[in-house]
């Protein structure tokens, strides 16, 4: 309270928000939360059903061989380049790093570690969602738009059949494969600074990685390549299969896509780092 000139109290100057916008207020969170739990319903939904309709026949090899090269094949320049510069940089850092406290000769393990555990995974998926997944949004989402997905319904086809499970299937397989070849590029590129560059010997670069790095390592980055996999080809296949009218709906729904798979990438692989150890 204070005192106006004529020595009366008056209310202070802090505004109180008014009882009905406390109430749009709720209403409009209580709107947003609902409509984002109606998405996450339908997007498992949508998952489920790819799911089951994997094992249900007819197989289709041909579409599956197609989309395994869409992925993995067309994105594995990008990805070597990658793992090369990814290895450069940690065998760079990793030895000014050990060096301060006199274990140089570890740098080998922390270079395989890091791209077997994390980088290798993360750096893939990511590589592969930017290149892969937004022109698999930006295709399914053109196919809505153009009716060619009402056409598969209209002659009894099932799109989903078609058009999500054989990019599941091969991305469940592409993903590993690329992983694994990110993590070979990038232990010979820290062979490379470390040896050429450094002055490490060859040999205690690789013995003692052989004796640091053991399958569960490995394990861990392989479930990771899956799980990233499985997440990518999920959400790029539901954003494109729903996507919005006209040009501006696919570029909203190719956006949403890359933005939501990249940041699922980064949260699933603290959610598996730290569920193993």
């Amino acid at each position: 309270m204070a005192e106006d000139m004529t020595g009366q109290s008056v209310q202070g100057s802090t505004p109180e928000l008014p009882k009905g916008g406390i109430i749009a207020l709720v209403g409009i969170l209580g709107s947003w939360a609902l409509n984002e739990l109606r998405t996450m319903g339908s997007m498992f939904i949508f998952l489920m059903r790819s799911l089951v309709l994997i094992f249900r026949p007819p197989f289709k090899i041909r579409l599956l061989i197609r989309q395994i090269m869409f992925f993995g094949n067309r994105s594995l320049l990008i990805v070597i380049l990658t793992g090369l510069f990814a290895g450069m940089v940690l065998a760079l850092q990793g030895y000014y790093t050990l060096m301060k406290f006199g274990s140089e000769a570890l740098l080998g393990p922390a270079v395989a570690l890091s791209l077997i555990r994390e980088l290798g995974p993360v750096l893939s998926a990511l590589m592969v969602t930017g290149r892969a997944g937004s022109a698999l949004t930006a295709e399914i989402g053109i196919m809505r738009i153009s009716e060619q997905i009402d056409a598969l319904l209209a002659m009894a086809l099932s799109p989903i059949k078609y058009l999500v499970v054989p990019n599941i299937l091969a991305a469940l397989i592409a993903f590993p494969l690329l992983s694994a070849i990110f993590d070979v590029v990038g232990i010979y590129g820290g062979w490379l600074i470390a040896v050429k560059l450094l002055g490490l010997s060859s040999g205690t670069y690789f013995s003692q990685m052989e004796q640091f790095v053991d399958m569960a390592d490995v394990i861990m980055g392989l479930e990771k390549s899956l799980c990233f996999g499985l997440l990518v080809s999920w959400v790029c296949c539901y954003k494109g299969y729903y996507a919005g009218f006209g040009a501006k709906g696919v570029s909203k729904a190719t956006t949403a896509a890359v933005v939501l798979s990249s940041v699922l990438v980064l949260v699933f692989d603290y959610l598996i780092g730290s569920f193993w150890l």
